[in-house]
């Protein structure tokens, strides 16, 4: 084996030098929305414990360092193939890609040129980009644009890339000032660090991967933590008995996917015995929620009293009584998540958005003391609180971000859902959500931008699902919600990309690109129908709207004709819905105004308060 060189560097100089490739045998790029988030939040959960809005003047060596763990590279000539890390720097050229962007909206000032030079070079015939691979720099060129890019017919990675930086619109958080976004991107580059370990040899490169990937069987948190509680139960019998249920129960979330054991337990465990949360405040400590999310094994043996665990019966009870009723209920939770199922759709809904915490706040309102039409209730109540809330706050460009909401779950599972029973569930949430509603509303359009394709398009699909069976039709969400592959919806711009169509009502192009993106000028089209209609005019386009979803034919004339269940629907409702025979600035408002009113509708608060608990129940749901 030749010279293996090992450095510490910041990402700056890990990627101020020649270009990064990957060696034959590297997956795809697999990272999943989870990961990324993970990531971001991190980053900037670190960023926060030495950042100071007050002394903005602060220096980087003032600040924080992160650790992002190590690289293998195999260096021949000017040539750097990454052997083992190209997940994680995939993922920070997306970050870097979309922080560049963000950068867009503030003032010069406060813009940091530098974050390019380490996302690419530019070259006389183009960008060389510092991650590069042949398949995946078109995709990655129209990122860096800001261009929509399609990935049909394209590799795993090239469409896994796309998914993630539309996910980086949702994850990263929307609040930050002008001064923090510098000074984030300024300590990304200088204070997060990782080891490079460079082989001159390509064999020894793999060597080292296969070393660091593949040697020795480290146990699990799960596995420790099953180790301690076994070790406390007396009992031969209950010992094989427990040893036997944990097992059974490990196999049923592996089903759902690796890391799905370690979730329920970080789920359960916070949802029901965390009394405190780190504070928000710069240099403050991990408290319960944050221990149980790194080291959950650790946080069960030490706080043994405080979640009643004295006696061999404790234990024992701990795991036969109180796990095998959680870990029911989450593995409910993770089959809705996946399938719209009756009473519990929001599942769905929330888990399409994303928002990884809601089996916590789920699972923190039920009780192993609960029947089973209490514990069902309240679980769908709860889903239908997040949907409504999430949806709340999008409207609103409030950021649903892990980092962003992790302290109000934890107030809200504390003070609203912990022991409290159905009623006081449903009345603790109706409160909070009406008490939001004080501030934030459904009454301005929200409008698409590349940091809200993924939600708009989640909005469309809901609204079409929604009318489609309150007309008594089944609603087919699962179908509007696909966005790739043959079969994907697109969001349709009802204006085409024309600027000099509509020059009479706008004097300038951009008042009419915003016009344009607002949500009541949106629809969702299948992508071959999409594709079709392209640059065709309103009155062109609108014969063919009228053989599509119920959003889409609703613009016609001719489907207020003979359709009984839509015509009861506007009156139930008082939905301002008409057709449009030309579709001009007024008549864009006007179907802007609809869909809010659609929105308020949908996700209103008194949905919280039983009887017919939801308007989004329907036909198509699994029983």
């Amino acid at each position: 084996m030749k010279n293996i060189e090992g450095d510490d560097k910041t990402l700056e100089d890990l990627l101020s030098g020649a270009a990064f490739g990957i060696d034959y045998y590297q997956r795809e790029y697999r990272w999943e929305r989870k990961h990324l988030q993970e990531l971001v939040d991190d980053l900037h959960g670190q960023f926060l414990q030495t950042w100071n809005p007050n002394r903005p003047e602060t220096s980087l060596e003032e600040q924080s360092r992160y650790f992002l763990g190590s690289i293998v590279i195999s260096k021949a000539g000017n040539v750097r193939n990454i052997v083992d890390g190209q997940q994680r720097i995939t993922s920070l050229m997306l970050l870097l890609i979309y922080l560049n962007h963000l950068q867009s909206g503030i003032a010069e000032a406060y813009k940091v040129s530098k974050i390019k030079s380490l996302v690419y070079d530019e070259e006389p015939d183009g960008f060389k980009f510092k991650l590069n691979i042949d398949e995946r720099n078109d995709c990655m060129e129209a990122l860096l644009k800001g261009e929509r890019y399609n990935p049909e017919g394209k590799s795993d990675s090239v469409r896994n890339l796309v998914e993630r930086y539309d996910d980086l619109g949702e994850i990263f958080p929307k609040d930050m000032a002008d001064d923090a976004l510098r000074m984030f991107i300024w300590w990304i580059m200088r204070n997060v660090k990782m080891i490079e370990i460079t082989a001159h040899d390509d064999g020894d490169a793999y060597t080292i991967f296969e070393t660091m990937n593949d040697r020795g069987l480290s146990l699990s948190p799960t596995d420790m933590l099953k180790g301690y509680l076994l070790a406390n139960i007396n009992d031969p019998d209950k010992r094989s008995s427990t040893d036997k249920l944990i097992k059974e129960y490990l196999g049923k979330f592996a089903y759902y996917g690796k890391e799905t054991e370690a979730d329920f337990f970080k789920a359960w465990l916070r949802s029901q015995y965390a009394r405190s949360i780190r504070a928000r405040n710069r240099g403050a400590r991990p408290k319960d929620f944050d221990k149980i999310g790194t080291e959950y094994h650790r946080w069960v043996h030490h706080n043994e009293q405080a979640i009643g665990l004295e006696s061999s019966e404790d234990f024992y009870q701990f795991v036969d009584r109180k796990m095998r009723f959680f870990g029911d209920r989450y593995l409910e939770l993770l089959e809705a998540s996946t399938t719209r199922t009756k009473d519990l759709e929001s599942v769905k809904y929330n888990a399409d958005a994303g928002f990884t915490l809601q089996h916590h706040l789920i699972l923190s309102a039920i009780s192993v003391e609960d029947d089973s039409v209490t514990y069902k209730t309240k679980m769908a109540v709860v889903a239908d609180f997040i949907d409504s809330w999430l949806n709340l706050r999008f409207w609103n460009y409030k950021s649903t971000s892990y980092s962003q909401m992790q302290y109000t779950v934890f107030t809200v599972i504390r003070n609203i859902l912990r022991g409290k029973s159905l009623t006081e569930v449903r009345n603790g949430l109706y409160k909070r959500l009406r008490e939001e509603m004080k501030e934030i509303n459904f009454s301005t359009p929200v409008g698409l931008n590349q940091f809200t394709s993924k939600p708009i398009h989640r909005q469309l699909a809901r609204f079409t699902d929604w009318v489609e069976k309150q007309s008594g039709e089944p609603g087919l969400y699962e179908n509007y919600i696909v966005r790739s592959g043959q079969n994907a919806f697109e969001v349709e711009h009802i204006w085409a990309d024309h600027y000099d169509r509509f020059m009479e009502e706008f004097d300038q192009q951009n008042d009419f690109i915003q016009h344009r993106n607002r949500i009541g000028g949106l629809l969702l089209l299948s992508k071959k129908i999409n594709a079709s209609l392209n640059d065709k005019t309103y009155e062109e386009k609108l014969p063919e709207y009228l053989k599509q979803n119920v959003l889409a034919q609703s613009l016609h004339k001719d489907f207020y004709s003979h359709n009984p269940g839509f015509q009861q629907t506007i009156t139930k409702h008082d939905l301002p819905f008409r057709s449009h025979d030309n579709f001009a600035k007024a008549d864009l408002e006007k179907r802007s105004q609809l869909y809010c009113k659609l929105a308020a509708l949908i996700w209103s608060p008194d949905r919280l308060l039983g009887g017919e608990r939801s308007l989004d129940i329907g036909s198509r749901a699994k029983t």
